[in-house]
């Protein structure tokens, strides 16, 4: 019996698949892809949780809340509210010709 004989008695496909190619690269790319949709189930609740808590701080965010604005051509005024007004819905009235009105 000749080693050929032999060998292919014990393991008779020796040839190369394309099938069997594109099964072990599919399974790679499930076994990566569902490693990136657990990672993303994860990560972003987490990240969304720490910049939701950072942006209800105003000292540690570095944003600005104070709102100011104006309306109409002829009566302007300016709505302000402050961190120092005495109650957080108070809000000071300030017209164009400088009088003062509301909590100021």
């Amino acid at each position: 019996m000749s080693l050929d004989r032999e060998w292919d008695s014990i393991r008779p496909d020796r040839s190369f698949r394309a099938a069997n190619a594109g099964m072990s690269i599919l399974r790679i790319t499930l076994l990566f892809g569902s490693a990136a949709v657990a990672l993303a189930l994860i990560a972003v609740p987490v990240l969304d949780k720490q910049t939701r808590s950072s942006s209800r701080d105003p000292l540690t965010s570095g944003l600005d809340t104070m709102n100011t604005g104006s309306v109409g051509a002829r009566a302007t005024y300016t709505l302000r509210r402050s961190v120092l007004q005495p109650s957080p819905s108070s809000v000071c009235i300030i017209r164009a010709d400088g009088q003062r009105s509301g909590d100021c």
